[in-house]
């Protein structure tokens, strides 16, 4: 299955819920699917429909096609200990998230696009694939070449709004860092690992 393409907000109102916590997203005052029938298909979900639901805001948030969230919930799986933590920290080790929380693209699909093109390195290692995970210890930084890149020099102005705990990163700075395993009270998107699970489970 591709990646949805297209207007964020409209996949968020679809969802609906915010899934990249924008203040101003139309979602917050319109919580139905868009178009001039979609306030008018408010209906009771099946357990099925609510599971799916679950799964698709969060395979959706962090931008993977289905078999890498299939495969990321099945490592999880295998990690012993509680599945959907092991879900949540997965997703946010991967380092493309990573590069989105610590403020240097706008949206995951555009830190996804700096880490694909080459712009970014890891322990003094240039990295080009997102999926590769982040551990505590290990410094994600910009490129030096990459740094005149209109969206990373701005980004690297400010700290973002939400910068989690496991991570720091100083202003007007190019270089972040892991300092801990991101676990279900630091990460800033909230969702229902639970749906995941019994989706995954049937």
């Amino acid at each position: 299955m591709a990646r949805k393409l297209g207007p964020k907000h409209k996949l968020c109102r679809r969802l609906g819920a915010c899934i990249w916590d924008k203040p101003n997203c139309p979602s917050i005052n319109r919580p139905y699917a868009p178009g001039q029938h979609g306030q008018n298909q408010r209906r009771k979900l099946s357990v099925y429909g609510q599971q799916l639901l679950d799964k698709q805001k969060i395979r959706t948030h962090y931008g993977l096609m289905e078999r890498q969230m299939r495969r990321t919930f099945e490592k999880a799986q295998r990690m012993g200990g509680v599945t959907g933590s092991n879900l949540l920290m997965l997703l946010e080790s991967r380092l493309d998230c990573v590069v989105y929380r610590l403020g240097f693209a706008r949206t995951i699909a555009a830190a996804r696009q700096l880490v694909n093109h080459g712009h970014i390195v890891v322990d003094d290692k240039k990295v080009d694939i997102p999926s590769f995970r982040v551990i505590p210890g290990m410094q994600v930084s910009i490129r030096e070449k990459s740094r005149k890149i209109p969206m990373v020099a701005e980004g690297a102005e400010d700290l973002p709004r939400q910068l989690p705990e496991y991570l720091e990163r100083a202003p007007k700075s190019f270089e972040g860092r892991m300092t801990a395993v991101p676990n279900l009270e630091t990460i800033p998107f909230q969702a229902n690992t639970a749906g995941v699970i019994g989706f995954y489970s049937r």
